[in-house]
């Protein structure tokens, strides 16, 4: 019986997982989730015979793997049916609604989720949860500053939003996956408008009390360190809200594997359950009047699994903490019903729970790794012959000290292959890192920060601060350490399968045989590489970045980045976020070149972030010499700047520099748009041609001087496909077989221009756009023409939008 339970609750889960990597959702998804869980009960209620009970566990696991995947369907149908028509895109919309998170500020203005409860816009229709922002207006007077947004208000607001759409790239962040987990199913911006108004200064809604709550948490914690380098990480092990956490701060955390602690982690809400039950089985035990009718175990019990709920819901709700919730809740009514089962069936009930609550838990790293970390703990206690306690002090210590060691190596080995697939790259110094931070942040700074929130007194805050601070220079000492961390490419699936597989291997109890042959199944992790480029061939990679270009273009032996796509934010750009990223999954450990074709921010905005985080050769380029990315050059000799005429061969590939002459740099007249660095590429098979930002008189000046040279396979079209561009003459010159666009999403610019567009149509080229293809790639190996791959085509998943490639949005 408990063996089909557990065979049951796992085929649920894993029904529930397998729905999230569908390209298209199940037709009638509830009623197959109701004709499996049918067919499961009448499976449990009818009498087989001895013969028969197989078959009956059989129906039972099936059907709870297909009532897994039509609920997750059916959950999906409803939230991908609140959309956003694409006629009400680019739109001003009235609506009235609730500030439904905590706002997050920052010079340029304030993000927040919005709960939309009323359209005022007639025939508009909006999705019920949307993301805002409100940007400040430059050049503004003092009486049109922006007005203060805080969590619960409700507001009544212009807005104009967009279907969810994010940049889609190998070994990027999905961001319409977490958009659709969040339940944010429109982003947009408020309008300038003097309709805008705050209707109530608190809406009263159950969960804006929560938000409430968190804010003022995180307005105290700010006052009493209002300077203080670590404030944001003491926000975070508060209240869960990590967007104060620095880029630097987030870098040491990854590198020293402490990333967990950061969250409010199920460790922190299994002390403070733990803290909290166990002051109430102390109170309890010295009543008799109360024990007589409560025992005192159930009594804390209760009080532990009400105080864990409470500090799960003002920390956010992350998954990790939920998990751990869901488990105190599950012992807490077996206790109750005097039917505590073992760890692993409460974990089993745990996931599942989890995934019922929400089913696109899985999309996030958390889940993988929280359960999974679980998972290995309670896999390494099996089949265990502990010791005896031990009788004194020393010997305790010991057998504690022992414990936790080999706990940490559990982890670390069992969850490898999820890091590498998830992260492309493990904390090798975890170990050290997290027997250190884990008893300093749960046992010291977390109950520091938790007095602050109870008692309303920010000297806690200030002694939380102060403990933390000296962690922290251990942990970016550590960091800074050139092996701290295992980067690598990202394993294919069956590696990752094969490498799980050798970890539990390697982690099973002694006298299981062969355990070292597990070894052996965490090879593929490492050596099953991606395909090498032939020798004279290359590959182009046309990123997503938005509205700005990055591409990578890869021969046998080296690497040459175009451009570094564009800043978001003052913390965050392309260079880190996307070209980064992508360069670690496809196995590329350092930039032989980079070239930055200007220096407007769309395409040099993460050049800075890409020089930190990967080892850059040389750097070519048009920036003045007293550019912030000329300095952060590791080697000033390796510098120089573009000139037309320069040339390199790499691995049978020429690489040469079309524009600017010497001439353009003494120009005082000419734009930085046309002293963008031209690039042209030459395999054995096909050549490409990336043409920057180059406007109608460099084109000019390249068909007077290099006409010859100007015939390609591929063009990176110039200036994201503006109408300064793509001339007529230029185009034919060229006369690609394939031209790619470089642009954002329904961007401000109105790029591409649709008579551009056509433009290259008319003229029998075919055209590609990264907001519509996501990332482009292009082989050079021979098959005519080169073989493009679309990234959306390739990760095709339900929720990703397909956008219609259409004109600019009406201003």
């Amino acid at each position: 019986m408990r063996s089909v339970l557990r065979c049951s609750l796992v085929a649920f889960a894993a029904g529930v997982c397998a729905l999230q990597t569908c390209a298209t959702l199940p037709p009638h998804a509830l009623a197959l989730a109701v004709a499996a869980l049918v067919v499961g009960v009448a499976a449990r209620t009818i009498t087989w015979p001895a013969r028969g009970r197989g078959v009956e566990s059989a129906l039972c696991v099936v059907a709870c793997f297909v009532a897994g995947f039509g609920y997750a369907g059916w959950r999906a149908q409803l939230r991908l049916a609140d959309a956003l028509p694409s006629a009400w895109e680019g739109e001003d919309i009235r609506v009235v609604g609730v500030v439904d998170n905590l706002p997050a500020n920052s010079e340029r203005g304030v993000r927040f989720a919005f709960a939309v409860e009323r359209v005022l816009t007639t025939k508009a229709t909006v999705p019920a949860r949307v993301s805002l922002a409100w940007f400040v207006r430059p050049h503004i007077g003092d009486g049109d500053a922006l007005p203060a947004v805080r969590a619960g208000e409700r507001w009544q607001l212009t807005v104009r939003l967009k279907r969810p759409h994010g940049n889609v790239n190998p070994g990027g962040f999905d961001l319409e996956a977490w958009l659709l987990q969040q339940g944010l199913r429109a982003t947009g911006y408020v309008n300038g408008d003097a309709a805008n108004a705050r209707c109530d200064a608190f809406a009263g809604r159950a969960r804006d009390y929560v938000q409430r709550a968190r804010e003022h948490v995180r307005d105290r914690i700010g006052r009493a360190l209002p300077d203080a380098p670590y404030a944001g990480v003491i926000v975070a092990l508060a209240i869960g809200d990590q967007r104060a956490i620095t880029e630097a701060q987030w870098t040491v955390f990854n590198r020293t594997g402490i990333g967990h602690l950061v969250s409010i982690s199920g460790l922190h809400v299994t002390v403070f359950a733990a803290f909290a039950g166990g002051l109430a089985f102390a109170l309890a035990r010295r009543s008799a009047k109360f024990t007589s009718r409560w025992p005192a175990r159930k009594a804390a019990a209760a009080v532990g699994m009400a105080a864990a709920a409470a500090y799960v819901a003002l920390a956010g709700a992350e998954i990790p903490a939920l998990r751990t919730l869901a488990m105190l809740m599950i012992a807490a009514v077996g206790l109750w019903l005097g039917r505590p089962g073992s760890a692993g069936i409460v974990w089993l009930w745990a996931l599942a729970g989890v995934l019922l609550w929400d089913p696109w838990a899985p999309l996030t790293p958390g889940f993988w790794l929280s359960y999974g970390a679980v998972a290995l703990l309670l896999y390494a206690s099996v089949g265990r012959l502990h010791a005896t306690r031990a009788a004194g002090y020393r010997q305790r210590v010991v057998r504690v000290l022992r414990e936790g060691a080999h706990a940490q190596w559990v982890v670390t080995l069992g969850l490898a292959p999820l890091t590498l697939a998830l992260f492309q790259q493990v904390s090798l110094i975890a170990p050290v890192a997290n027997a250190v931070a884990i008893p300093a942040v749960t046992l010291i700074v977390v109950p520091l920060a938790l007095t602050g929130i109870v008692i309303p007194y920010g000297g806690f805050f200030v002694l939380a601060h102060a403990a933390l601070a000296p962690l922290m220079h251990g942990l970016e000492w550590l960091a800074a350490l050139p092996d701290a961390t295992w980067q690598q490419h990202a394993p294919p699936a069956w590696a990752v399968t094969a490498g799980c597989i050798g970890a539990l291997w390697l982690l099973a109890p002694r006298g299981v045989p062969g355990r070292a042959i597990g070894a052996l199944w965490l090879v593929p992790l490492f050596v099953a590489r991606p395909v090498a480029v032939p020798e004279g061939a290359f590959r182009l990679t046309v990123l997503d970045v938005g509205q700005g270009l990055a591409a990578v273009v890869e021969t046998r032996r080296y690497t040459l980045v175009y451009d570094a796509g564009p800043r978001f934010t003052d913390t965050a750009d392309a260079g880190g976020r996307i070209v980064a990223p992508f360069l670690r999954a496809s196995g590329l450990r350092r930039v032989d070149g980079l070239i930055v074709s200007h220096q407007d921010l769309d395409h040099a905005g993460g050049a800075l972030s890409l020089i930190r985080a990967t080892p850059v050769g040389w750097l070519a380029s048009s920036l003045p010499a007293d550019h912030p990315v000329v300095a952060a050059a590791r080697d000033r000799d390796a510098v120089t700047a573009c000139i037309a005429g320069q040339q390199w061969n790499w691995d049978g590939v020429r690489f040469t520099i079309l524009h600017p002459t010497a001439v353009e740099y003494g120009d005082p007249y000419s734009k930085t748009n046309d002293r963008s660095c031209v690039l042209r590429i030459d395999g054995w098979h096909g050549s490409a041609l990336i043409a920057g930002d180059i406007e109608t008189k460099s084109e000019a000046a390249l068909l007077r001087a290099r006409r010859e040279q100007l015939r390609a396979d591929v063009l990176v079209v110039p200036h994201h496909g503006s109408r300064t561009s793509s001339t007529v003459a230029f185009i034919r010159a060229v006369a690609p077989a394939v031209a790619v666009i470089s642009a954002g999403y329904r961007n401000r610019f109105g790029h591409p221009r649709p008579d551009i567009v056509a433009r290259y149509t008319n003229n029998d080229v075919h055209v590609m756009r990264t907001d519509v293809e996501g990332a482009v790639a292009f082989t050079f190996d021979g098959t005519v023409p080169p073989a493009a791959i679309s990234a959306r085509a390739q990760r095709a998943r339900y929720w990703l939008d397909a956008p219609v490639a259409e004109g600019p949005p009406r201003d």
